[in-house]
Order: C-alpha cells, then sequence, then structure tokens
C-alpha cells in the first residue's frame, strides 16, 4: 500500500505539471483558433450537422463501413462515459464547482477542434481492399503532413492511453459507484471485473461494425435514461439552478471570493476533466469517424462536432447541476465521496435508493461503451505500429487489463489517464494547427456546393 500512495503521489505530481498552463493554452487556445479561423464552423454548421445524423444526406454506395449516426454513437460511446458521471464529480471534488465552467469552455472550442480533426480523418484515411478502414491523426500525418515518425509517436500514445482512459479507468469507476450503492460490492472486485472483460471481449473480436452496433443501441438508451433521472431533479429544485450556475461562475472566475489559488484549480481540473469527458484534441474520435461512409469529409466533421455539445454541454452539466444543487462537494464532504460514489450520493439525495441505482447502471453501461470504443482506438494503433498481426494480440491485452483495472486505486488511475491524454494530444494539435488552411478550403468548398442545392 505505501508503494500505491508514493505511485500516486507521484503520478499527481507528473500530471499537474504535464497539466499546467502551458498544455492548457496550447488545448484551448488550439481550439479558439480554429474557431476564428473557421469563422465558428460549431454555430454556422450545427443544424446541417443534425441533418446528416438524421441520415437526411447518406449515399448507400459511399465508401466506409458504418453510416454517421453509427460513428456518432461509437465516438461518443467512448466519451459518455465516466467522464460524465465520475469525471465531474472528480473535477468538483479537487477543483470545487468552477470546474465546472471550464469544462464548458473546452467543450465550445473543441467542437471545432473535433470538427476538424475528423474532417482530416476522412480526407486522408486509407480503405483497404476488404473495405476496412485505417484513419486518424497517424494517418494524417502520414499522408497530409508527410510525417510518419510523429504519427508513430500518436500512436504509441494512444496505444497507452486507451489502456488507461479507455480500460482501467472505466472498469475501476464501476467498482467505485457500485460499492458506495452496495457496501459489499468490495469483496467482489474480481467477479465484477472479469464479468466485464468477458463481455468486452466478445463485442471487440467483431471490430468497428460490431462495436457500432452495440453502441447505437446502448448510447441513446442510457444517455436518456441517465438524463431523464437528472432532469426530474433538476425540475424538483428548479429555483435552486440560478443559484447553482452562479455559484459554479463565481468558483471560476472570481478570485476575491474563493482564492486565486482555488481558480487555478478549477482550470487545471475543468479543462483536464472536460478533455477526459469528450476527447476535443486528443485525437481519438477521428479513428472512429474514418469509418463513415461519406466521400465528403467535412459532412463527417460536422457530425463529429456534435459529440462534445451532447456529452460535455448537456449531460456533464446535468450530473454538475445536481451536485451542486445537493451541496454535497462542500467542505463536509467525506473523503471517500470522490469520483462515480459523489455522483451516486448526489443522486440518492433527491430520488432516494433509486437515484443510486441509475448513477450504478449509468456506470455499468457508459463505461462498457467506453471500453468497447477504445479498444478500437487501440487496435487501429497498433495496426499501425505493427502491423494487422497484432491487433489480435492488443484486443486479448485489453480484455484482461479489464480486470486489474478494477483493483487500481481510482486517483491514481486519473492520474495516469491524465498524463496519457496530454502526450497523446501534442501530435494531434499539430496536424490541426499545420492543416487549418487545407480545413478552411474544404470547408468553404462544401458550404458553397450546400448553398447552390438548397
Amino acid at each position: 500500500m505505501d508503494f500505491l500512495h508514493y505511485l500516486t503521489e507521484l503520478a499527481g505530481k507528473i500530471a499537474g505539471y504535464v497539466w499546467g498552463i502551458p498544455s492548457i493554452i496550447l488545448l484551448v487556445g488550439t481550439g479558439l483558433y480554429l474557431t476564428i479561423r473557421l469563422r465558428v464552423v460549431q454555430i454556422r454548421g450545427f443544424r446541417h450537422a443534425l441533418e446528416l445524423i438524421s441520415g437526411k444526406y447518406d449515399k448507400k454506395g459511399d465508401p466506409g463501413e458504418i453510416s454517421h449516426f453509427q460513428a456518432l454513437s461509437a465516438a461518443l460511446s467512448a466519451t459518455i462515459g465516466t467522464g460524465n458521471i465520475a469525471g465531474v464529480a472528480t473535477a468538483i471534488a479537487f477543483g470545487g464547482p468552477g470546474a465546472v465552467f471550464w469544462m464548458w469552455v473546452t467543450a465550445l472550442v473543441g467542437m471545432a477542434s473535433k470538427y476538424t480533426s475528423c474532417s482530416l480523418a476522412l480526407k486522408y484515411r486509407e480503405i483497404h481492399s476488404n473495405g476496412e478502414v485505417s484513419g486518424g491523426p497517424m494517418y494524417t500525418l502520414k499522408n497530409g503532413l508527410n510525417m510518419k515518425w510523429l504519427g508513430t509517436a500518436f500512436s504509441v500514445f494512444a496505444l497507452i492511453a486507451s489502456f488507461g482512459i479507455g480500460n482501467m479507468v472505466q472498469a475501476n469507476s464501476v467498482v467505485d459507484g457500485l460499492r458506495f450503492i452496495f457496501p459489499g460490492a468490495e469483496r467482489y472486485r474480481l467477479i465484477f471485473g472479469i464479468i466485464m472483460a468477458i463481455a468486452v471481449g466478445l463485442v471487440i473480436i467483431g471490430g468497428i461494425k460490431r462495436i457500432a452496433r452495440v453502441a447505437s443501441r446502448i448510447v441513446p438508451f442510457m444517455a436518456i435514461t441517465y438524463c431523464g433521472a437528472a432532469i426530474i431533479i433538476l425540475l424538483i429544485n428548479i429555483d435552486k439552478i440560478p443559484a447553482a450556475l452562479a455559484t459554479i461562475f463565481n468558483h471560476a472566475l472570481n478570485p476575491w471570493a474563493v482564492g486565486g489559488g482555488a481558480i487555478g484549480s478549477a482550470i487545471r481540473y475543468g479543462v483536464a476533466r472536460g478533455v477526459f469527458s469528450n476527447e476535443s484534441g486528443l485525437g481519438s474520435a477521428p479513428m472512429a469517424h474514418a469509418a463513415a461512409k461519406t466521400t465528403e469529409p467535412v459532412r463527417e466533421g460536422l457530425v463529429a462536432m456534435v459529440g462534445p455539445f451532447i456529452d460535455t454541454i448537456i449531460i456533464c452539466t446535468m450530473t454538475a447541476l445536481v451536485i451542486v444543487i445537493s451541496g454535497a462537494w462542500g467542505e463536509a464532504r467525506p473523503e471517500s465521496l470522490q469520483g462515480a460514489a459523489l455522483s451516486a450520493y448526489a443522486f440518492k439525495q433527491f430520488l432516494g435508493s433509486f437515484g443510486s441505482w441509475v448513477v450504478g447502471f449509468g456506470l455499468v453501461f457508459f463505461a462498457y461503451s467506453t471500453m468497447i470504443a477504445w479498444s478500437y482506438y487501440g487496435d487501429r494503433s497498433a495496426e499501425f505500429l505493427f502491423g494487422e498481426s497484432a491487433v489480435m494480440p492488443y484486443r486479448i491485452i485489453y480484455t484482461v487489463l479489464v480486470v486489474i483495472g478494477a483493483y487500481v486505486p481510482l486517483k491514481l488511475v486519473w492520474n495516469f489517464a491524465d498524463i496519457a491524454n496530454m502526450f497523446m494530444a501534442i501530435p494531434n494539435l499539430v496536424s490541426l494547427i499545420m492543416l487549418a488552411g487545407t480545413v478552411k478550403a474544404i470547408t468553404d468548398d462544401y458550404f458553397q456546393r450546400l448553398r447552390k442545392i438548397m
């Protein structure tokens, strides 16, 4: 235990350096730059993005493996997960309510980052003779910038990150939530881990098509169920919402009220958890969106940018408001209430045991969908690095680590995920900045043609 404590503290210090001001400026600054360069594409293209998701512009003969809706579902299954339940709670527990504001900022500018990265993923993807697709930042760097070495670096970091953000964090947070609901769950960590591992393994063997089919069923159902419970709580406490929002803004922007150090913590945890939640700038989602059936890169970019809006602006905000209204984030909060357990406690305050069950089962299904989606990101990275023969061994290792993740301390897992996330983001951000002009050109061309047919 002493070694784990030391490892947790060391990982926390490294994560603190990694997520310092330079990294935050790079992430948010890139999104802001792309927002300006692309003339606020996340707003002017939002309605058309919804039309694309509905299938209005789908064509059967287009190359690719999955539909726009399935691509969005697969990408959302990786982002709508413990980040929405445990991630928001962790941000508030360690960074205060002000962290929520910085999650919003990260999501809004992140929509432009995700639009850019996914448009590029379509433009520079590779379609194999059997119809399967390989795409993502590594192929953008290789084919768009002739920088295969940087694509290799991205793949290495993505491979490592898949074991953290996509695997062990998910398994750990599920057990954390279930432990709060069922005090005796601690004794069954191994059983929970094995069950999750089997369920993950059965799906990921089938690749992106099976992952997309499962995700397109799980994600809408659980998002509606979880959000429905949150909406009931917010309607019951509708008179408290203005005060909760005021608390969020005050803790984010008023150093005289909460202190400069608190503002710094809010920014650090808000941006880190925001990126963890919607993955904008990391370069993970482009690997799923690259498989979409379309010949228009801009279309998939528009579909992709809806992800951060659904994930962070809608779902994370609901979780945050429930926690802030409940008062569970304050100084009286027990040390054990962090992560998923804090969210479960807040929901239980208003809905009784039913609230705990909603969070518990939400964690199970959200984490499950996240694990299967991230396995695809990892196996695309393994394929890029080592060839097709490495995919199956990767999937086996990935499945085994689901069990191991259930045993590792929560804070250590989150710190590990933060470190891997930032190292993964840097190569992707380089491609976004260097190819921003290319994206602007294809965006302007697409919208000009769209206006002529409307």
